[in-house]
């Protein structure tokens, strides 16, 4: 049976148990949090048992590295409708040790993509669409460097409340320890 299969055979088992029952929750953060963190597999349920929260407290956002590259992308809008809509009063950005983003190598990974059926025309239509691939497939050297550069993009973004706190952090994979690289309230994580 193939994956896709194997999940909604067991949909149905949880739907007809009434399983979903201890999830309910509205779309509202009980802890209006929301946190942009990394789509790496060991902190699906890691993270959220690190943190304490339950079904319903906080809005995750998740993409790979945790990373906020763009004012006006994704990652932002969702934020600033957490923020506005959905009642959301602080941000977290929590990055991570050993992730895949770091040192990412653009070269390697548009090399998979043609070895996976990517034509070389392809690449160039998009470069001289003005696409910058490199760039946009570029991972980080440092986490907590690109912790504190996403905190400074949300952070300084024109439509974000300007009193709104905004988190970084960086959470073991292994362990869920977190370090607080930035302290949203102002003041300093090193003391």
């Amino acid at each position: 049976m193939s994956t896709i299969k194997d999940m909604l055979a067991f949909n149905e088992q949880f739907v007809e148990n009434l399983d979903y029952e201890k999830y309910v929750t509205d779309k509202f953060p009980e802890k209006r949090m929301v946190i942009v963190t990394c789509m790496d597999t060991r902190l699906t349920e890691l993270l959220p048992k690190a943190l304490n929260l339950r079904n319903g407290d906080a809005k995750i956002i998740k993409n790979a590295g945790a990373i906020v590259t763009q004012p006006f992308g994704n990652i932002m809008r969702s934020i600033l409708v957490a923020v506005y809509e959905l009642g959301a009063k602080e941000v977290a950005v929590i990055g991570h040790y050993e992730c895949g983003m770091t040192g990412l190598n653009p070269d390697l990974v548009m090399k998979h993509m043609l070895e996976s059926g990517v034509t070389e025309e392809t690449l160039r239509t998009l470069r001289n669409s003005g696409m910058h691939l490199e760039r946009w497939l570029t991972g980080f050297d440092n986490v907590q460097d690109s912790v504190e550069r996403s905190v400074g993009i949300i952070k300084n973004h024109p439509l974000l409340p300007s009193n709104t706190p905004v988190h970084g952090l960086i959470i073991d994979p292994t362990t869920g320890k977190l370090d607080l690289i930035v302290d949203g309230y102002g003041e300093d994580p090193q003391a």
